[in-house]
């Protein structure tokens, strides 16, 4: 590539990641001649600007004419940014914990604490979009290898290095499922850009090769699915998700899980929604895979919630209410209704303030009481009424209860999937895999209400001189706008749906 070619591309199309990219690399720098017994919280800071810098470029690209560049590696389009506004908010978040994260085993190189995370930020970014298997394979990796590290950032803590440990080895599974599926896509079309891929899928006439086709689709699902712990899938998240310092459970939980689908929706429903179907009668490749989309879907939401009833430890029990959750988005997939796209980035929106902010409260009270048991919420009306109330708050939009985001993104799910398939109405499977999402978010209530139980209705535990907790500073933000989010969005929603829509030019 000469000179002159690479300064013809519109490199402003690319203004958010160069923002991140130069606040990752000051940081490095930074913390490298830092005296090592000074606060890292400036570079928390620093970060946190960076984010905003990129939110406004971010801002001040919506309106502009999708485009590409890196030949036709890298795509600017409004599916891109409504996705980048969940990842620079979830991580700016991310940042205001990882400053008040203080647990009795100190993280030792808290600097690189901060930069890792913009560079998983980055990776998620490129991620959304990439269109082509190579680009989005680097961003993925980008993702998950600043993720292995932070998992493991508590070098003291034996839990900690186990998370890291599990997540590295499910990590390179799931890469190697991710590329022995991308390597059928690519023989089969010849090619790695994903919109050339849809192309020519489209075209295929071969049994046979629907048949590689289906098989590609397949594997790269069953690689992906380890990102999003789907059933069954999902056997590290457990372990990493409470072995991890608890701001990367938050960031793991949020921006990478939204990162997962983001890389579904690119890559499968462009480059297979216009392949044709195995059989006679089916739409297209997609529907034909559906029953085993469906069982995937069931499956998850089935475990997720029924073995979060017997977890005593909080952020275990939150593990397993994120891979509900995580069955519930893939009930879009299944419908592919009008309204699918926009249920899923608002149940993504909905999902980003009511798990951040939970976390955020989850973090103060375990490093305060030095313990993740459920019990240590016992009490915490008491201890400090406001953040119980904003726990509350939180519980009841993961539960789904009407008056918060939580309940509008769910009716969303609810509504795209019964909505007419076809001139007959709905089709039969969808109401079956909606009343079983509606029976297990039933199910969900006893875990969540159990933790409600807990705050308001049992004693503490040292009843006669309770600890008093405080949120810092930095951590009552985070709550407060989460807070404010979860109502505003329960009762107004077209708020966020009238930002969406505009970005999307809908």
């Amino acid at each position: 590539m000469d000179l002159e070619t690479l300064l013809s591309f519109k490199w402003g199309l690319m203004a958010p990641e160069f923002t991140i990219v130069i606040t990752a690399t000051l940081l490095s720098l930074i913390d490298l001649f830092m005296d090592n017994k000074k606060s890292r919280n400036i570079l928390g800071w620093i970060g946190i600007a960076g984010i905003v810098i990129a939110l406004v470029f971010l801002i001040g690209q919506i309106g502009q004419e999708p485009a590409d560049i890196l030949f036709g590696t890298y795509i600017f389009d409004p599916f891109a940014v409504v996705f980048k506004f969940i990842f620079l908010v979830g991580t700016a978040f991310v940042f205001l914990l990882a400053m008040n994260y203080n647990p009795e085993d100190k993280i030792r190189h808290r600097g690189e604490f901060f930069y890792l995370f913009m560079t998983a930020l980055l990776g998620a970014m490129f991620m959304a979009s990439s269109a082509d298997l190579i680009t989005l394979f680097i961003g993925l990796e980008l993702l998950s290898i600043s993720s292995y590290i932070l998992a493991g950032m508590r070098k003291d803590n034996l839990q900690s290095n186990e998370a890291a440990m599990k997540y590295i080895i499910n990590g390179a599974i799931s890469t190697a499922f991710i590329l022995f599926g991308f390597s059928y896509i690519y023989g089969i079309t010849g090619t790695t850009n994903i919109f050339e891929i849809g192309m020519r899928t489209a075209n295929l006439a071969s049994s046979d090769l629907l048949n590689l086709a289906a098989l590609a689709f397949i594997i790269s699902f069953v690689g992906l699915s380890f990102k999003i712990a789907v059933v069954p899938y999902q056997m590290w998240a457990p372990d990493v998700y409470q072995g991890s310092p608890t701001p990367v459970t938050a960031f793991l939980s949020v921006v990478s899980k939204t990162a997962g689908f983001v890389i579904i929706i690119r890559l499968f429903l462009t480059a297979f929604h216009s392949a044709p179907g195995l059989n006679v009668d089916d739409y297209n490749l997609l529907w034909s895979i559906k029953p085993l989309l469906g069982v995937i879907a069931v499956l998850t939401m089935i475990v997720g919630n029924t073995i979060a009833l017997r977890q005593k430890n909080i952020k275990r029990l939150f593990a397993y209410s994120s891979i509900a959750h995580a069955g519930y988005l893939l009930v879009p997939f299944l419908s592919l209704s009008p309204l699918w796209l926009e249920g899923i980035w608002f149940y993504l929106v909905a999902y980003l303030l009511m798990n951040l902010g939970m976390f955020a409260i989850l973090q103060v009270v375990t490093v305060k009481m030095g313990s993740d048991d459920i019990s240590s919420f016992s009490g915490l009306y008491k201890r400090a009424p406001i953040a119980a109330v904003m726990m509350a708050i939180f519980l009841l939009s993961l539960a789904g209860i009407p008056g918060t985001a939580g309940f509008i993104g769910k009716l969303n799910i609810f509504i795209g999937a019964l909505g007419p398939i076809t001139a007959m109405g709905p089709f039969p499977g969808h109401i079956v895999l909606v009343s079983i999402m509606m029976a297990t978010t039933v199910i969900s209530y006893f875990y969540y209400f159990g933790v409600m139980k807990q705050m308001f209705m049992v004693a503490p535990v040292d009843e006669n001189e309770p600890v008093r907790i405080k949120l810092p500073s930095g951590v009552m933000v985070v709550v407060a706008l989460c807070v404010i989010g979860t109502i505003l969005f329960g009762i107004a929603p077209n708020l966020a749906l009238d930002f969406f829509y505009s970005v999307m030019g809908m």
